[in-house]
């Protein structure tokens, strides 16, 4: 059979184009429209995250790699003729492998601290991401001592003597490519010793080494590195300047400048230099001749750069800065705040504030600050500590300040060694009542009122024996009030399916029990992540409540309570961590 000349060389039946697509898969003239409206072919979503202090980042479903930006704390200045301090180590980089669902620690260094007169600035502290690592700027010398060494070393002091005093050396350890610059060292002046004439080193900078002091002139700091991966171009990671003296008309030393977030050097007597500016992972300034003090070094910061397919769901388990990316145009968010303790010898601590909602206008490039609170430290002295809030803020709309806030849980009521008692405190979901032959109420949940409500009341203690305490109030239940020989159980969480599996969080902490008083059956924790309350037949004398599970906001259970001296009392158990959940809608 002769083969078909019609069918573009293709042994077989002819081939027609189609217009009409399987499903799942775009027809051609699907792929013309997207392609004419400039999202074809589909790359995905660009998510840039900042990190300004050291938190948490859980690598989104579909993530295989990032771009980062790792920038150290700037070293401290010195005081009394010292040189400018080092930048903070500075990294950069793409295609870093990384795994979807791992929960990474992202730590951000802080600047060390500027020096008073005679002593040498401190070294800046190391930001970290995964397997990078960026070194803290290595602190100046002050007169007659070289700089320190680190990702940027600091600059020599001035010299008193003939000779000079070395800056400190960059990149230690070594990276490649190199994490930042040597500092430039100091030296005897032209006025000399009579003129107090000792110019000193500029602080390495990522950009470049610190400049040498010279004749009546101290070093500038050496420059930083630009980077554009927020999506704007700045410079991070400028070294120091070296401080001046205020010497006579004819021979003053003049104090070297900054960029890139370095801060400059003081001039005149017993001056104070400029700080390096926060998360730029500048180098401080030098203090001036004449006990002048250095200027702190700025903090550094972590950046992160990635893509994601449509539809995605960002968990935050730590504070952090996200920036809405191109064309979403809306978002469904969870916000749980931090549970609270349980009370010593006392009531469950209540569940944190529980708010969520679906649709929420957002503006593409607006940066949007995520807050995740804390849970509240368990209970040693009677009253819980309540929890830390967690909140959505920026931009118009539904996150215009103050945003989407959920309330930290309200501690449980209990009783300090010394024996005095104290009331449940009120929050997103309020604590309970502790042991008490007195009324002890719980405390009032929805604190601050939001609608829908956030949280529920705790539950009451009962003031005849055998005293049972009263659990935490949970997001969609109050806490069990006591009754009979049973302390309360913690209220009941809300579920959640933004994740696309349903999760409980915010369940209020158990009221704690006794083995010698009644005995007294402790609650149990709310569902959610609430914890147990401590005690209870069969159960230790003294035993803790239960802590809250992290990351759900669950409250922590109350401490058990025997019929000994309240010295005697178990602690409450602390409280889960909050979350913020965000799903992108396109």
């Amino acid at each position: 059979m002769p083969r078909s000349r019609g069918n573009r060389g293709l042994i077989g039946s002819q081939q027609s184009v189609t217009t009409s697509s399987a499903s799942g898969v775009h027809s051609i003239l699907e792929q013309l429209l997207l392609k004419g409206a400039g999202t074809w072919p589909f790359m995905g979503t660009t998510i840039v995250q900042t990190f300004t202090a050291t938190s948490t980042w859980t690598c989104p479903t579909g993530v295989t790699e990032v771009e980062y930006l790792v920038v150290a704390g700037g070293g401290g200045g010195g005081g009394d003729f010292a040189g400018g301090a080092g930048a903070g180590g500075f990294r950069t980089g793409t295609g870093l492998a990384v795994t979807a669902g791992t929960d990474y620690t992202i730590t951000i260094g802080s600047g060390g601290n500027g020096a008073s007169a005679s002593a040498s600035g401190s070294n800046g502290s190391n930001s970290v991401f995964h397997t990078i690592t960026s070194t803290g700027g290595g602190g100046s010398g002050h007169i007659n001592n070289i700089g320190k060494d680190g990702g940027s070393g600091g600059g020599g002091g001035g010299k008193n003597t003939s000779g000079t005093t070395s800056g400190g050396s960059g990149n230690t350890p070594s990276t490649s490519p190199a994490q930042g610059n040597n500092g430039g060292s100091g030296t005897l002046g032209t006025g000399g010793v009579p003129q107090n004439d000792f110019p000193t080193g500029g602080g390495g900078g990522a950009g470049g080494v610190g400049v040498n002091g010279s004749g009546s002139q101290s070093g500038s700091g050496g420059p930083g590195t630009s980077s554009s991966i927020s999506g704007s171009s700045v410079t991070y990671a400028g070294g120091g300047g070296g401080g001046g003296y205020n010497g006579p008309a004819s021979r003053p030393t003049l104090a070297g400048s900054a960029s890139g977030g370095g801060g400059a050097g003081s001039g005149g007597n017993a001056g104070t230099a400029t700080s390096g500016t926060v998360n730029t992972g500048g180098g401080g300034g030098d203090g001036s001749g004449g006990n002048g003090t250095g200027g702190a070094g700025g903090s550094g910061i972590v950046i992160l750069k990635y893509t994601v397919p449509s539809q995605t769901v960002f968990t935050f388990k730590g504070t952090t800065q996200w920036t809405v990316p191109t064309g979403v145009t809306s978002i469904d968010y969870l916000v749980v705040a931090g549970g609270a303790a349980g009370g010593r010898s006392g009531g469950g601590g209540g569940a944190g504030g529980y708010r969520t909602g679906t649709s929420a206008a957002v503006t593409a490039g607006t940066t949007l600050t995520i807050t995740v609170g804390a849970g509240g430290t368990g209970g040693t002295s009677g009253l819980g500590a309540s929890g830390g809030n967690s909140s959505i803020v920026g931009g118009s709309g539904t996150f215009a300040s103050p945003g989407i806030v959920s309330a930290g849980g309200g501690g449980g009521g209990g009783i300090s060694p010394g024996g005095s008692e104290s009331n449940a405190a009120a929050g997103g979901s309020g604590g309970g009542g502790g042991h008490s032959g007195n009324g002890r109420p719980g405390a009032a949940g929805n604190t601050p009122a939001t609608s829908p409500s956030q949280g529920n009341s705790g539950g009451n203690n009962q003031s005849s024996n055998p005293y049972p305490t009263g659990g935490g109030g949970g997001a969609s239940g109050t806490g069990n009030t006591a009754s009979g020989s049973q302390s309360g159980a913690g209220g009941a969480g809300s579920a959640s399916s933004i994740t696309g599996t349903s999760v409980t969080y915010a369940g209020g902490g158990g009221g704690g029990g006794s083995n010698s008083y009644g005995p007294t059956t402790a609650g149990n924790g709310g569902s959610g992540g609430g914890g147990g309350g401590g005690g209870g037949p069969g159960r230790p004398n003294i035993e803790a409540g239960v802590n809250g599970t992290a990351n759900t906001g669950g409250g922590g259970g109350g401490g058990s309570y025997p019929d000994s001296p309240a010295g005697y009392a178990g602690n409450g158990g602390s409280g889960g961590s909050g979350i913020v959940i965000v799903k992108i809608n396109q």
